[in-house]
């Protein structure tokens, strides 16, 4: 099959009619508003993936006449939300020239029920946004999951099916309850939703018939315009934990554990395994190696691991709950630990429910649901990285032959470091997000990169793993892996995209999605 990614040519009569129901203000086509929304980490001056308009639309409504202009005009468009995932490519479209819908001006939290521990959120939401209207509204009784950063969208994170890490992040827990904009310009509401002034909307996650929240997960078949989001009682005790693995042989001994302890249901939410350049980025002095030239040898990395302190991997995790179970489960934590030689767990506080304001370090903020941009701060000027993140069983042996053949690809194809990060999605999987730091002033390291991460997808695809996601440069190559019964699943979603979206105007090429009017074959 072969694609049409013929750029779109942005006409005067779709910009007029788009400035007539949105106003001039929110109809950019300068292309320095357009790089606002490019992706950082890409060739410089490339305009592959350039668009031809951003678009701000401030309410359902107007999101709504966007979408009948564009359906009617045959006008493709690429919604975003906070648009800052940068691994993956950021906001930019797929096809060129496609028209950016931007709603970020849709930010309002409108509703927050400490009841029932859900909030109702618009797409320009940010966590730092959710947490603050939390705070202000004085419901101190409940917290919610939230990434690394606190600059991205709740709801545009959970539409790519992005971590976080209390318990009601673990696999797309947290979301329930949508509202969509269709390729029509019509409005639906997924389950209970669509019973008029449904009361248990955010509540219940599925209703009378087949579920279609996932329908919008990762997909182009409607733009989301509001969602509901569990949030989590907040706990008596809080204890952030942190796992040392001294030396690299025992990380299959680690994982092993790990997995006992969370079908035992002892560790829960989301830890993160990360190896040790990847960790020593967090130490100023040691921030250049990310950026080494050549790989580290097995004696400097356990030369850095032990003068750090943080092992060849080191596991951030965290317990919630009861003090009493809290300080039972940290015991149990320990006494597994103690079976990997020279392992060590860190627990230095546990902090009760009135002492928040008192956690100081970003890791433990981000586990207890207290969003912050901390991170930033650790990276190196200049420094790109690109997503690859395949699922993998929690069993040693396999996550040890995905991390070796990662570990050759970057050595052989870039030279430079391996940087890896393990986040155990739930009690039987993990999501291992492999890969190297680049620096974005240089266009060939950036070319080499994006070239890099196609080998890895061929290469850990022909071992039976799979991306979970993938950056807008291979989507097609990352979705053409799933090709069990001749392409069986792309098929069938081409049907659905194709019932929705007839004259193909939602994210043309999203996660290898298109549309009948731009594929032959």
């Amino acid at each position: 099959m072969t694609i049409d990614i013929t750029p779109y040519e942005l006409t005067a009569e779709a910009e007029a009619r788009f400035r007539e129901v949105l106003g001039d203000d929110a109809v950019v086509t300068d292309q320095a508003g357009r790089d606002e929304y490019a992706d950082p980490f890409w060739i410089k001056g490339d305009r592959t993936y350039d668009s031809s308009a951003v678009l701000y639309p401030s309410s359902t409504e107007q999101g709504q006449a966007v979408v009948r202009i564009a359906d009617e005009l045959g006008v493709p468009l690429w919604a975003s939300s906070q648009g800052r995932n940068n691994g993956y490519g950021g906001p930019s479209p797929r096809v060129k020239g496609t028209v950016l819908v931007s709603l970020r001006r849709m930010n309002k939290v409108i509703e927050i029920n400490s009841t029932l521990a859900y909030a109702v959120v618009e797409p320009g939401v940010s966590w730092l946004d959710l947490h603050q209207a939390i705070v202000d509204g004085g419901f101190d009784d409940v917290i919610h999951s939230v990434p690394d950063l606190g600059w991205g969208s709740v709801m545009g994170n959970s539409l790519d099916s992005g971590q976080t890490y209390l318990p009601h992040g673990v696999d797309f827990q947290a979301p329930t309850g949508m509202e969509v904009v269709l390729a029509d310009g019509s409005l639906m509401r997924t389950g209970m939703g669509a019973i008029p002034n449904g009361k248990a909307w955010h509540t219940y996650k599925r209703g009378l018939g087949p579920g279609l929240d996932q329908l919008f997960v990762q997909s182009n078949f409607g733009i989301v315009t509001k969602m509901g989001y569990w949030l989590m009682r907040k706990p008596e005790a809080y204890a952030p934990l942190f796992l040392t693995i001294p030396r690299d042989h025992q990380l299959d001994q680690a994982i092993d554990i790990l997995r006992e302890l969370r079908l035992d249901g002892i560790i829960r939410g989301v830890p993160v395994i990360q190896n040790t350049l990847t960790l020593a980025s967090h130490f100023p002095e040691v921030l250049g190696m990310m950026q080494a030239k050549g790989t580290l040898s097995d004696a400097d990395l356990d030369e850095l691991a032990d003068r750090t302190g943080v092992g060849r991997w080191g596991m951030r995790t965290a317990l919630w709950g009861d003090p009493v179970v809290v300080q039972r489960h940290v015991e149990r934590i320990t006494e597994a630990w103690s079976a990997i030689e020279g392992g060590r767990v860190d627990h230095h506080r546990t902090y009760r429910r009135d002492e928040w304001d008192q956690i100081e370090h970003f890791v433990d903020k981000v586990q207890a649901g207290i969003p912050s941009l901390d991170m930033l701060d650790s990276l190196p000027p200049n420094f790109g990285h690109v997503g690859f993140s395949p699922a993998v069983p929690l069993e040693g042996s396999q996550i040890r032959l995905v991390l070796d053949t990662l570990l050759d690809i970057v050595g052989r194809e870039t030279g430079a470091s391996f940087l890896a990060g393990i986040c155990v999605t739930n009690e039987r999987s993990a999501l291992i997000v492999g890969g190297f730091g680049f620096d974005t002033t240089d266009d060939e390291a950036t070319r080499v990169a994006y070239t890099t991460v196609k080998t890895m997808i061929r290469e850990v695809g022909a071992l039976g793993y799979g991306e979970y996601r993938a950056h807008i440069d291979f989507m097609e190559e990352a979705s053409n892996e799933y090709s069990f019964g001749d392409h069986a699943y792309k098929r069938f979603v081409e049907k659905i995209k194709d019932a929705v979206d007839p004259k193909g105007i939602l994210a043309p090429g999203r996660h290898g999605i298109w549309p009948s009017n731009r594929r032959d074959g």
